[in-house]
Parts: C-alpha cells; sequence; structure tokens
C-alpha cells in the first residue's frame, strides 16, 4: 500500500466516522449503555481495519462501516419511540438497597459482590448501610442513593447501656455469613462481642446474616440473608 493511499484512506474513514458520529447525537462516556459500548469497540475495530487492510476496498469498508453505525442509530431511534423496546435494548434500573436492607437476587442479577457495591456507595459519600433508603444499580453502571434519616439499629434497640465506642467509618464484620476477623481484631472488638450484639437483635448464629457491620456511632447494621426483614 502506497503512502498516498494510505493517507487516502485515513482521511476518508475520519470524515465518515465524523459526519456519522454527529448524526448519531452527542452522548456522554458516563452515560453510555453496554450496547453503546460494545458498538464503539467494534467501530473503532471497523475503522483501523479499513485503513491499515489493503486486501478491503476503500468503497467495501466504508459500506460496512455506515451499515455497522446505521444499527445504534436506528436502536437510539427506537429507544426514543418504544418504551417497551427500550426495556430490551437499554434495561431498567435495578433496586439493590432498599431501606438498608441489600436486596441478594438483586446483586446476582446485576453481577454486584458486597466490595463494589461498598465502594459505589462510598463515591456517594455514603458510609453506613443504614444511610441508605434506596439504591438504584442505573444502566450505566452508576448506582443512585437516597439516603434516609433514620437508622435501623439504634442504642436503645440494642440496649446498650454504655457509652459505644467511636469509628471513624462503618466496617464490615460479617459478609454472606462468615465473620470478618480481620476487621474485628482492627476495630479492636472480638468474637464474643459480635456474639452479644447478635443476640440482642435475636440472631443466635453469623450464617444467616447477609451483611453487617459496625457503624460510626459503635452500634451494629443487621442485613439478614433473604430479600425482606431489617433488623
Amino acid at each position: 500500500m502506497s503512502m498516498s493511499e494510505l493517507l487516502l484512506r485515513l482521511l476518508v474513514t475520519f470524515v465518515v466516522l465524523f459526519a456519522l458520529a454527529r448524526i448519531a447525537g452527542r452522548k456522554e462516556i458516563s452515560q453510555m449503555t453496554f450496547f453503546n459500548w460494545v458498538s464503539s469497540v467494534a467501530i473503532g475495530s471497523l475503522a483501523a481495519d479499513i485503513v491499515v487492510n489493503k486486501e478491503l476496498s476503500l468503497f467495501q469498508g466504508v459500506i460496512v462501516l455506515v451499515a455497522w453505525l446505521a444499527i445504534p442509530i436506528l436502536i437510539g431511534f427506537i429507544d426514543i419511540t418504544f418504551k417497551g423496546a427500550r426495556k430490551v435494548t437499554t434495561g431498567e434500573p435495578i433496586i439493590v438497597i432498599r431501606e438498608g436492607k441489600i436486596m441478594e437476587h438483586a446483586l446476582r442479577k446485576t453481577r454486584l459482590d458486597i466490595d463494589t457495591l461498598r465502594t459505589l456507595l462510598r463515591e456517594k459519600d455514603v458510609f453506613q448501610l443504614s444511610e441508605v433508603d434506596l439504591a438504584l444499580f442505573e444502566t450505566n453502571g452508576k448506582l443512585s442513593v437516597l439516603k434516609t434519616d433514620h437508622q435501623f439499629v439504634t442504642r436503645s434497640d440494642m440496649k446498650v447501656e454504655s457509652e459505644p465506642k467511636q469509628f471513624p467509618i462503618a466496617t464490615e464484620v460479617i459478609s454472606d455469613g462468615v465473620v470478618n476477623f480481620k476487621n474485628l481484631l482492627l476495630l479492636n472488638l472480638d468474637e464474643k462481642w459480635l456474639t452479644e450484639q447478635m443476640e440482642r437483635a435475636g440472631v443466635t448464629s453469623p450464617s444467616g446474616v447477609f451483611y453487617a457491620e459496625v457503624q460510626q456511632d459503635g452500634t451494629i447494621h443487621l442485613d439478614m440473608k433473604g430479600d425482606y426483614g431489617v433488623r
């Protein structure tokens, strides 16, 4: 392939991409759905192939590029026009936390784990699960959080007579029925303390707890297994 042909391919590909991108409309990267992302990767690969693959004619390459770009444009038009179709092509926000309670089936559906969920919550300046009234996992991978004004496990609920310890942030102590002894040690707490807190809340074994954290005020927030019933 001569230098002049290479430059021609590069110029034509750039012009076609630029024109079609303008037609497709603006969408921030953070707002892209999974389908948009896959389409962008495929289009980038096609554009590179048009420029460097001498076995692919420039005309054929442009036709393929235009046809591929026409697909997301068409899907976008369908999304705007038909709400029912949008549920299939884009999906819907999924509730992952309701009134301080983690929706376990929603986590499985969205392929989220506890650590990732806590990271997303911290990005929203939420450091205690009990602060969350509602959390939605959006179709673009972002987490939308509505905070609550009350706590689900208070000192009076736990019948703590002495002033509890204060901690800098809420810390996980049980995840999916397994006690996190390392975090207990970091908080200068032990298994006996954890057992006492669970018993006061009517919980006999950590195996029935999906998630538990020691909150900043020293109380414990228990999220039982199953999608209903907050302690």
